[in-house]
């Protein structure tokens, strides 16, 4: 089978295409031929390191395909299922989806609806599940999501943009909450409203906190934080007493996030920092099941209309695909791995 693979650390020169042989899945494992594969931040970052690497790797940690050969003692899946993967190279250092075919434990495996694209399947893993995360830590808010699952809550998505921020408007609308949003272009801002943003706004606007105010006088219950850094000043003027900031991010950030003691003292602000490769296999399948809900339901969508533009690349250009990820491109980078037939 193809695969990309890359044995140093470094930019998307280390990455190339070989051949690998095909690995039999052992008890427990499933083997799914990949037709999608999805490029995330974290993968170009996992590529370049630091560190060093004690063998091959094969890079992307999302894709969506076809259960092609069950393990032993795996009921839950058959041949022909189709489906889309949870962290892949998270599991082992040659099992990420720039391949054709990548073995996983059935845990890290979910069912595509029949309606769903491998397009979805494979865009909105890391993306959906940082979402929904950052849309279920708040101790007054709830720990699943479903329509009305939000209602009356008043959510603030920052870069509401990015595939992240995308995800987290289109679930918290699904869910019933009013969703502000804030972004950096006119471009970006269209692309917020297709999504489902409620309210947009330029973070690049004079007075920012003031316009949230306006439209939340009482405050936000929730920010989903992309930029914790140089919006923790925000966080106080908008947020509600008791209200969570789900931070996920430090863009434009020097990596040190400065609070006012007293300020969130008094407001009783609750911080939540996560990240998906520790938050747990309970969490990630519990979120997988609600994103998998969304889905069917159509309250996640790809393309133009909803906000997320796809950018493809065919396996042997996967270097450029991360070029194009590393060098901030808007929209979802995917990686067009085997034919979906």
């Amino acid at each position: 089978m193809r695969a990309v693979t890359y044995t140093r650390v470094g930019g998307p020169e280390v990455l190339s295409v070989v051949e690998r042989d095909l690995v039999e899945p052992g008890a427990g494992e499933v083997r799914v031929r990949v037709v999608v594969s999805a490029v995330n931040p974290t993968d170009w970052k996992q590529r370049r390191g630091p560190g060093e690497l004690t063998g091959p790797a094969v890079p992307n940690q999302d894709g969506a395909g076809v259960v092609d050969a069950v393990g032993p003692d795996v009921s839950e899946f058959a041949v022909g299922d189709r489906v889309w993967v949870i962290l892949a190279a998270a599991h082992s250092p040659l099992s990420g989806t720039a391949q054709e075919y990548t073995v996983l434990p059935a845990s890290r495996v979910v069912r595509l609806p029949d309606d769903v694209g491998f397009d979805e399947g494979a865009a909105f893993a890391i993306p959906a599940l940082t979402a929904h995360r950052a849309l279920t830590v708040a101790e007054d808010g709830p720990a699943r999501l479903g329509p009305g699952a939000l209602a009356g809550r008043t959510v603030l998505v920052t870069g509401g943009a990015g595939a992240v921020g995308n995800a987290a408007i289109q679930l918290a609308r699904w869910a019933g909450a009013t969703v502000l949003t804030t972004v950096s272009t006119d471009e970006k801002a269209a692309l917020a409203r297709a999504a489902g943003a409620h309210h947009v706004l330029r973070y690049t606007a004079a007075d920012p906190a003031a316009e949230i105010k306006a439209l939340a006088p009482e405050g936000v219950d929730l920010v989903v934080e992309v930029a914790a850094g140089v919006n923790a000043g925000l966080h106080v003027e908008v947020l509600r007493p008791r209200g969570t900031v789900a931070a996920y991010g430090d863009d434009r950030g020097t990596g040190t996030l400065t609070l006012d003691f007293r300020q969130n003292l008094w407001l009783n602000t609750r911080y939540q920092f996560l990240v998906l490769y520790t938050v747990g296999l309970d969490k990630l399948r519990a979120g997988a099941e609600d994103v998998t809900t969304a889905l069917r339901a159509g309250a996640l969508r790809l393309g133009d209309s909803r906000g997320l533009p796809v950018h493809r690349f065919p396996l042997a250009e996967t270097a450029r695909a991360h070029e194009a990820s590393e060098q901030g491109i808007t929209g979802k980078v995917l990686i067009d791995v085997a034919p979906a037939g």
